[in-house]
């Protein structure tokens, strides 16, 4: 299950946060979210941001 969560705190700051996503796509799915809330202050990437996505590695042998 992929999940967007947003977090408004009491002094008007936002934080985003994914679950779920492999690899970059959590930056493609959260995107529209950083860009109406405004600019990223700061950025924690999680373990799963460095793992590879399983569709894409059976979308390359494919191909291969």
């Amino acid at each position: 299950m992929q999940i967007i969560q947003v977090t408004v705190a009491s002094d008007g700051s936002t934080k985003i946060e994914t679950e779920g996503f492999a690899g970059s796509s959590c930056r493609q799915a959260s995107e529209f979210l950083e860009h109406a809330l405004g600019s990223r202050q700061s950025e924690r990437l999680k373990a799963e941001f460095h793992q590879t996505n399983p569709s894409n590695i059976n979308e390359q042998a494919r191909q291969q």
